[in-house]
């Protein structure tokens, strides 16, 4: 999965960057207060994916 599909994904159930790191980038679910960190590659393989929608309690892709 390309990983500008999944960060559209996060950003439509209101999830934002916190802040961006070397190899990731931190996302932040205001409404639980979960954060993620989301690798800094093009590709992300759909278990990642699907792991980080669920930490951030955001419906799976």
């Amino acid at each position: 999965m390309k990983r500008s599909s999944l960060l559209r994904h996060l950003r439509k159930y209101g999830c934002y960057l916190k802040r961006e790191g070397r190899e990731h980038s931190l996302w932040i679910n205001p409404k639980t207060g979960a954060v993620e960190a989301v690798p800094r590659h093009t590709e992300v393989s759909n278990q990642l994916a699907k792991k980080i929608c669920r930490n951030l309690s955001v419906p799976e892709l």
